[in-house]
């Protein structure tokens, strides 16, 4: 019996006992830290990123699963014999001849060939019949890593998004304490000024804002004239080839301002909650983005059936995996493109309706969204992450697996722009897209949910069991 195929029968007891022991102390080290991180996040309240931790949990638990099958099918899918000529096609290298190789690699393919082939008794009994294995134990132990590898690195880049791309939503907070403070003045009788030379540039189409007598309509008059200027003026900007091209520059340079964050802040309270103009709706955006991110951190179906897709397209020879790195970032600057055109398109009618003497007011409203659907976006978003983290997930399993030089790995001149382009993602979705999603999905025609808080979630949920008593 060979070294590479011994069994239990024959291994030492302290060699089986200390896999077990290590194995099973970091199971319960991970296991214990999700689990106070949960009583972490309950103690302060963040029930969203609670109910994202359970989601995580129950992908692990789906992951477990999958290996679990891997692990009890691995022999009767080993013992599967195909024809060899049918094993030849779509390979992701190229097969050569031992006949077309020198001495030194035809002596290393050999040997690596014995030696795989020592603890596989299915490749034997396919090789007496003239065929091969449907799937090698050593290829059924890789796709095992490959699926983990991919799990762990999704679930790292999806969390990373949301921690950068939060902490660029929170540099907002002094945006809306501002705008509070300004309010408050405003009702103890202290105007604030505008700029004359802005009044002079658009008194025409803003008259009517100023002849408001609402405390809040004063407080972001200054506001609402710059985001006007920043999207509406300037007949060249209609033109919608124009307008798309500097909505796409826009998404890399301040793609979020002070006069948008309050113009579109004001067009939601305004008709979501107008009696409530001090509505904290920084808190409100940071509250959808926590229970978005339980969406965001999950492995939908159709993302499974994504991975089983490309992982049958990568042939030898059509460089599968270099295209592909360019799908998220081509849909990220499309989404992000559709982000900023509806900051302009909202300012754009407020334009055309100050001219009817109206109120120059954003309106949210779901016809700016693709289909009309706002939550279209997330699903993007999310698709853009899982192939992301895949992108750079087989690269880490290819590097572990088979080494820099493996055939797979393609050249250089591949691995490069595939790592830059993955990167590239990374900070973008985080600094500038998932920022401007977080604001411009705020514009349905619907609140999110989120927009109370827990403890006037649960009145609320009392009041209605009352009322059914009743």
């Amino acid at each position: 019996m060979g070294e590479e195929s011994r069994s239990l029968e024959y291994t030492p007891t302290w060699v089986v006992a200390a896999v077990c022991f290590v194995i099973i102390l970091i199971s319960l080290i991970v296991e214990r830290a999700l689990h106070r991180l949960g009583k972490l996040l309950l103690r302060r309240n963040l029930e969203a990123l609670f109910a994202a931790l359970q989601k995580l949990k129950e992908e692990l638990m789906l992951l477990g699963f999958i290996s679990l099958l891997l692990t009890v099918f691995q022999a009767p899918i080993s013992q599967i014999c195909i024809p060899e000529d049918l094993a030849s096609h779509m390979l992701p290298c190229k097969l050569e001849n031992n006949s077309s190789k020198g001495p030194e690699t035809s002596a290393h393919s050999t040997t690596l060939g014995r030696r795989l082939l020592s603890g596989d008794t299915s490749s034997q009994k396919c090789s007496h019949k003239g065929m091969v294995p449907f799937l090698s134990m050593e290829g059924l132990h890789q796709l095992h890593i490959f699926i983990f590898v991919l799990a762990v690195v999704h679930v790292i880049f999806c969390v990373t998004t949301m921690l950068l791309g939060g902490a660029r939503i929170r540099q907002w907070k002094h945006w809306e304490d501002s705008i509070k403070n300004e309010i408050s003045k405003n009702k103890a009788g202290k105007y604030i000024p505008t700029s004359k030379a802005m009044i002079v540039s658009l008194k025409i189409q803003l008259m009517s804002f100023f002849t408001d007598p609402a405390n809040a309509s004063r407080v972001h008059a200054r506001h609402h004239l710059e985001f006007f200027r920043q999207h509406a003026v300037g007949h060249w900007r209609k033109w919608a080839p124009i307008s798309l091209m500097i909505s796409f520059f826009k998404q890399f340079y301040g793609s979020i301002t002070k006069s948008d964050y309050i113009a579109l802040r004001l067009g939601f309270i305004t008709t979501h909650c107008p009696s409530y103009p001090s509505f904290d709706f920084h808190n409100y955006m940071m509250r959808t983005l926590e229970v978005d991110f339980k969406k965001v951190v999950s492995i939908s179906w159709y993302l499974w059936l994504f991975v089983v897709v490309f992982l049958l397209l990568n042939i030898e020879g059509w460089h599968t995996y270099f295209w592909l790195a360019f799908l998220p970032l081509i849909l990220l600057l499309i989404v992000g493109t559709k982000l900023e055109h509806i900051i302009t398109r909202l300012a754009e009618e407020v334009a055309e309706r100050t001219g009817d003497h109206e109120e120059p007011q954003v309106r949210p409203s779901d016809e700016h969204f693709w289909f009309s659907n706002p939550k279209l976006v997330l699903y993007m978003i999310h698709f853009i992450l899982f192939q992301n983290s895949f992108e750079i997930a087989f690269f880490i399993w290819i590097w572990t697996m088979y080494g820099f030089d493996s055939c797979i790995m393609e050249k250089l001149s591949y691995i490069i722009p595939r790592l830059l382009v993955g990167v590239l993602v990374q900070v973008l979705c985080s600094y500038s897209t998932l920022p401007l999603y977080a604001l411009v999905t705020q514009m349905g025609s619907a609140f999110k949910e989120g927009m109370f808080d827990k403890e006037l979630q649960d009145f609320l949920i009392e009041w209605g069991r009352r009322r059914e008593k009743e």
